[in-house]
Parts: structure tokens; C-alpha cells; sequence
């Protein structure tokens, strides 16, 4: 079984010759970084990992890059661009050419973010993903599904991500999973995915999280495993990274030895191209 976790981010220090935008604080004090978790990755028994830089670093790509071009069996990127930046224009027809590079990113879960979705700077970027077949992850709150479900009507070529599970900042257990309808809702489109990652954030519950499986169970009938993609955000895992493993892998009961090898892997490498 291939195992890929579809998103952790690694960064760098906050300095003068590389300094963050003041947009939100990072995940925790000490950066993770490419070699930190190349290690993490080997004792975990995770064979890749897509690369996401993180918000608080501002839209770079320069580390995910380098890792990917060091590590490119085990790294892979998806990328950050500024849709309101006049130099981004262009950019897509070459960008999946840059080393290790699947597509892009885009959050809009803070408020000084949530205007780049709301006010129309992403209108230009969804055509041109679609045309030059670039995928993209978001990360968006339940309230914010059904703009991403109109994204995915008009482009039906563009392969979208819902991040997450679009499950809301901060929150856990029932109060993170109560809209959880909202995100089901867009499976219908079939050009949306969605990541089942970071779920042990959400919860209070301790390993291997048996009250989360209910939840698990309904985007696995909403979506399939051909459209869910494990992942856990690592840098806030309340857990060692082995048991995201296992949690899947082998705590729950119900899925199949070929669901586990679509949803641990398999279908993230498919969907955004990432050769296996």
C-alpha cells in the first residue's frame, strides 16, 4: 500500500531577509522542516507527502520547491499564488513545469482572506487552472461550500480539493462536524474531492478516535474512496504521526483493503497527476 499524505506544511523563520505577512501566527514556534519531516515520514511508515506551504509564510513556494527537488519520490507541492497580484497573470501555463509542483492552494478561512473568494480576485484563476489543468485545494468553512460548488459547475474540468473536510477552525466534536451536510452536498460534482486529514484536531476523544468513524463513514458514501484522500496536517497533530497511519489503516473495521489503498494514496497521486 502507497502511503501519501495529502497535506503538511513546512516553513521557515519569520526574519528579515525572509519576513511573513501578518496574516495569522504558525502552527507551532519551532519550524518544520523538509529534513524534520523526512524523518518523521520514515519512522511513520508514510511513503510521500504533498507539500503545502502555509498561509502565515505568505505566498512562497521556494521550500516545497527545494524539498521536492531533493526528495523527488517522497515531495511533491501543491502551491500558493496571489490571485490580486498583476504578475500572477500568466503564471499557470507553466506552472505545474516547476519542480515537484501538482497545482495550488488557496485558503480562505481567516477574514483578511475570505474577500480574495467573496469579492471576485479568484474569478481569473479558476478558467485558467481549468485550461491549463492545474488542480486546486481549498480550504473554505462550511458556510463558504456553496460558493465552491458554483466554482465547480461553471469549470467541470477543474479538479477541485475540499480541504479538511471544510470542517471550521477550532472547533471539535459536534460543533465541528453539525454542518458537516454542506460539505457532503458538492460531492455531486464530480470533479470535487475531498480530504479526510487533520480529523483527530476536531475531536476531544482520545486514539484510535472510534466516534469519528461515523462521520468518516458518510463522506465515504458521499464521495467514495476514489475521492477521499488521507492527511494530517501534521504540524498540529495532536498524535504521533504513525497513528494517523493506523487509524486508517487499521482501525476501521468497515474499510476494505482496496478502499485503503485508494484513500491512503493511490487516488491523491491519481487525481492531481502525481506519477506512482
Amino acid at each position: 500500500m502507497l502511503v501519501v499524505d495529502s497535506q503538511v506544511h513546512i516553513w521557515g523563520a519569520d526574519t528579515p531577509q525572509r519576513p511573513w505577512p501578518k496574516r495569522a501566527p504558525p502552527q507551532r514556534p519551532i519550524p518544520l522542516g523538509a529534513d524534520d519531516l523526512l524523518r518523521e515520514m520514515n519512522e511513520a511508515g508514510v511513503d510521500r507527502v504533498i507539500i503545502v506551504p502555509p498561509s502565515w509564510e505568505g505566498d512562497r513556494n521556494d521550500l516545497g520547491i527545494a524539498a521536492s527537488a531533493a526528495h523527488p519520490n517522497r515531495y511533491a507541492v501543491m502551491g500558493r499564488l496571489d490571485p490580486e497580484d498583476p504578475k500572477s497573470r500568466g503564471q499557470l501555463a507553466a506552472w505545474r513545469k516547476q519542480p515537484g509542483m501538482l497545482g495550488l492552494r488557496f485558503t480562505f478561512h481567516i477574514p483578511q482572506l475570505v474577500t480574495l473568494l467573496t469579492e471576485g480576485h479568484m474569478d481569473w484563476v479558476w478558467g485558467e487552472a481549468e485550461k491549463n489543468g492545474v488542480p486546486i485545494y481549498v480550504l473554505v468553512p462550511h458556510k463558504l461550500v456553496h460558493l465552491i460548488d458554483i466554482v465547480a459547475q461553471k469549470f467541470p474540468a477543474l479538479k477541485i480539493t475540499m480541504d479538511h473536510l471544510s470542517i471550521p477552525s477550532n472547533t471539535k466534536d459536534a460543533a465541528a462536524f453539525q454542518d458537516l451536510d454542506l460539505l457532503l452536498a458538492i460531492a455531486k460534482r464530480p470533479n470535487v474531492a475531498a480530504k479526510v486529514s487533520a480529523l483527530p484536531c476536531y475531536s476531544t476523544a482520545k486514539y484510535p478516535y472510534k466516534e469519528l468513524h461515523g462521520h468518516i463513514r458518510r463522506v465515504y458514501d458521499a464521495f467514495g474512496p476514489q475521492r477521499m484522500f488521507w492527511g494530517t496536517d501534521l504540524s498540529r497533530s495532536p498524535i504521533p504521526y504513525r497513528q494517523h497511519v493506523t487509524m486508517f489503516t487499521e482501525e476501521i473495521p468497515w474499510l476494505t483493503a482496496s478502499d485503503k489503498d485508494w484513500i491512503m494514496g493511490r487516488a491523491v497521486c491519481e487525481w492531481l497527476g502525481w506519477k506512482i
